[in-house]
């Protein structure tokens, strides 16, 4: 979500939605939820920008080891849904760093309603510019963001960079499959224009060229597409329910939802979650 120059333009227009703030008290009021003391429950149905939601979460920080003396930085935070989660379940201080000037807003906004301001910050920005010192935090966390960054070795240097030597990076992130092209509209893009997926081994040499050493790998597609099958039974069974990221990415969210499972089925996308250690020398600079 943080592209530079015009494609930077392109991206926040695809996520940027007037009056969100608005929108989503006004779906949680009507959900009989207590706007004014909301739990991160609450707010799961919206605010968690990834395939299988808060347990992809759950299940990343795990495998990073999270804990209260962590200090994370949440790349592409979004409405800021894994970095109040991450704080609350762990303890960890989160500086969440996003695109979108609203839903940076929004995040600060939701994180003051849930009582966790004290853990969580936010910030506009871009994730190839990031605005950090060298070596400022123990884990750089990310989940589905490097789809929309077409300079991807600039940003995994500046992961680098800003992590503390023996730091881990932790991704979720949709990746080439073996089958091509990928279909439009998707959740991250409407076209191809603004959709930059590479292969595993192309995430693994670009990981590599900027100081990382994978410690671990998990290929989660097929996970994926059952949580995607078990949606679509409760939305036949149910209807689509009042709070979900149609109210974030509107009215298409229905279309962009079933060209991505289609997708993975076909093997055109793939689901990697990839915990990375930053090696004690810096990462070579760009040639």
């Amino acid at each position: 979500m943080s592209p530079s120059g015009p494609l930077s333009a392109d991206i926040k227009r695809h996520y940027t939605r007037a009056n969100l703030a608005a929108v989503i008290l006004t779906a949680l009021a009507n959900a009989g939820k207590d706007v004014n003391a909301l739990t991160p429950e609450d707010l799961a149905p919206i605010d968690e920008f990834h395939v299988r939601g808060r347990k992809a979460t759950l299940e990343l920080a795990r495998a990073a080891g999270l804990d209260a003396s962590t200090r994370v930085l949440d790349i592409g935070s979004g409405l800021g849904g894994p970095s109040r989660c991450i704080a609350r379940e762990f303890g960890c201080q989160v500086t969440g760093i996003d695109l979108t000037d609203e839903y940076c807003r929004v995040a600060t906004m939701l994180a003051e309603r849930t009582g966790l301001s004290q853990r969580v910050t936010y910030r506009q920005g871009d994730a190839l510019d990031l605005p950090f010192p060298d070596a400022a935090f123990d884990v750089v966390w990310t989940q589905h963001v490097a789809m929309n960054i077409r300079d991807k070795a600039a940003l995994y240097r500046g992961m680098s960079r800003v992590l503390k030597p023996g730091g881990a990076l932790a991704l979720y992130d949709v990746l080439a499959g073996p089958a091509s092209p990928v279909l439009f509209p998707v959740p991250w893009a409407r076209s191809p224009e603004t959709s930059f997926l590479v292969t595993p081994d192309e995430l693994c040499r670009l990981l590599e060229a900027s100081g990382f050493t994978i410690e671990s790998w998990e290929d989660t597609t097929v996970a994926a597409t059952a949580w995607f099958a078990n949606l679509a039974s409760k939305v036949r069974d149910t209807g689509a329910p009042p709070l979900g990221l149609h109210l974030v990415l509107g009215p298409d969210f229905a279309v962009m939802t079933r060209t991505l499972r289609q997708n993975l089925e076909e093997g055109r996308v793939l689901l990697a979650q990839v915990v990375a250690s930053r090696g004690r020398e810096a990462p070579p600079p760009p040639s």
